[in-house]
């Protein structure tokens, strides 16, 4: 009898718990028996196993084989065990030596051939593999996303018979190191592509500097898209830790194709109004990230906002205040980070020429009220800034820049400097502060305190929009690299509040 054991990792959310694979080989008529809640895809590894042993011409054991995935409650899912799953038979069998297995992790599926395939959801398991300081042995195609995670000790191979040749010391597998194409700085779209528009470029800085969630209402085609598309390339860059997180969740989605050269670039989800709520939020029978996690250390725009099922927009909420979504099944539980920043867009009214200048808008007051109403009350509170983005002039359409044009990267400086601040005082961005903090960092002066109680009292305004205020005069402030809130401030950040005015008011 004899037993060889070997190391691999599963994959639940964008987390890589570790699965050891123990094969028992004893005497007795041929047959194998797989254990430790294996789904249908890693049961019919052992007829790929079988395939790819014998046409690499290894012998397939007579005896019985006995293959464990501890631990045994973990569903194990995937072609990813394979590559263990063979390597523990010729260990078993005497093949290769087994005492070197110990030292490394295997991740693969295996071809009839022998070849290597890849898998989804590399990212979390190379991470994990360095924390527990073992080499990972993995197909070529993975090999990429894998070198992001530094320290790392890495191999990856083409073909079963390469990994045996290692492990047998004959020839042994090259380290990967990850090429400069995966290092380049992302490429934004420039600000100053944006036409007019200035005070909406304003309240973009602004919630780029703090965090902070933004609602553009105005006509069709007055650009709020393309100020949406901009916003990423204002923010900070991600550290090393946010862009693997943010590159984990990418690795485990059958929706988002991760391309290890875009690492860095800070997410831009855009999902489509006819969006379920599982799409949107995640979930399946074996949970996977929904567009609010891929756009986690990013931006969710979601354009045309009232069109919205108004069951999906409210989904929202519990993740704009939590920064995670947990996603719970019968037999599954999975978390989530969704920590994004929020822009939306609407037109102002059905026909969405409210206030525009032709006049040609028709819509009653009920008719804008119930187009309006599809937005909740109370999500519509947690969106920080509401700013009317105004159909231009054709003056402003042509011609060249206007001298004195803003950049990206003169815009992105300020943010920087802004966000610097923030981070020096309190630790995170000023859309994070909690009530204490608020109290703390958000001290009013008389007039200030006066101001607010007028707003508070014209606009019905809620405790948490009157937090959201104070949060956003804090990021007016450090953007100006004051260390107080003054009234300038504070008028600013109540003028954000477009639509506690009411449709009423807007007509």
């Amino acid at each position: 009898m004899t037993l060889c054991i070997l190391h691999s990792r599963a994959r639940v959310g964008i987390h890589a718990p570790a699965v050891t694979v123990e094969v028992h080989l004893s005497g007795g008529l041929p047959a194998l028996s797989m254990v430790g809640l294996p789904e249908l895809a890693v049961k019919e590894s052992k007829d790929r196993v079988r395939g790819a042993l014998l046409n690499g011409r290894f012998r397939f054991p007579d005896g019985r084989l006995t293959i464990n995935l501890a631990p045994a409650d973990l569903p194990k899912e995937g072609g990813r065990f394979d590559l263990p799953i063979a390597l523990g038979i010729l260990g078993a069998s005497g093949q290769i030596p087994a005492e070197t297995l110990g030292r490394y992790e295997f991740i693969g599926e295996l071809a009839l051939s022998g070849e290597l395939r890849p898998v989804t959801g590399v990212l979390p398991a190379a991470v994990a593999a360095r924390d527990a300081e073992r080499e990972l042995i993995l197909p070529h195609e993975n090999a990429a996303e894998a070198a992001l995670v530094s320290g790392l000790s890495l191999r990856p191979a083409g073909h079963l018979l390469e990994v045996c040749e290692h492990l047998n010391g004959t020839s042994l597998l090259s380290g990967f190191i990850a090429a400069d194409s995966i290092r380049i700085e992302p490429d934004y779209p420039d600000l100053a592509e944006v036409r007019g528009q200035e005070h909406a470029k304003r309240a973009l800085e602004i919630a780029a500097s703090g965090g902070h969630s933004l609602l553009l209402l105005g006509p069709p085609g007055t650009g709020k898209s393309m100020l949406a598309n901009r916003l990423p390339g204002l923010l900070p860059a991600m550290t090393e830790d946010e862009a693997l997180e943010t590159a984990a969740i990418r690795s485990v989605s059958d929706r988002a194709a991760f391309d290890p050269a875009r690492w860095r670039e800070r997410p831009f989800r855009a999902p489509h109004h006819t969006a379920s709520a599982v799409a949107l939020v995640g979930g399946g029978s074996n949970p996977r990230p929904g567009e609010i996690s891929l756009a986690h250390q990013g931006v969710l725009f979601l354009d045309e906002l009232p069109e919205f099922d108004r069951k999906v927009l409210e989904v929202l909420r519990e993740p704009l205040e939590s920064g995670h979504i947990d996603i719970s099944r019968a037999a599954r539980q999975a978390r989530f980070p969704a920590r994004f920043q929020l822009i939306a867009a609407m037109n102002p009214c059905p026909c969405g020429y409210l206030g525009d200048s032709s006049g040609r808008c028709r819509c009653t007051i009920e008719q804008i009220g119930r187009y309006r109403g599809r937005i909740s009350g109370p999500l519509l509170d947690r969106i920080d800034m509401h700013v009317e983005v105004p159909r231009l002039d054709v003056s402003q359409l042509g011609g060249p820049l206007p001298m004195g044009t803003e950049t990206t990267a003169s815009v992105r400086a300020r943010v920087i400097a802004a966000r610097n601040r923030q981070l020096t005082r309190a630790g995170k961005p000023n859309h994070a502060l909690t009530p204490s903090e608020i109290d703390r960092d958000c001290v009013l002066d008389h007039a200030g305190r006066q101001l607010m109680e007028q707003a508070l009292t014209r606009l019905a305004l809620s405790a948490r929009a009157y937090h959201r205020i104070l949060k956003v005069a804090r990021t007016i402030a450090d953007l100006q690299g004051a260390d107080a809130i003054d009234t300038a401030h504070l008028s600013e950040a109540i003028g954000y509040r477009r639509l506690d005015r009411g449709a009423a008011g807007a007509k």
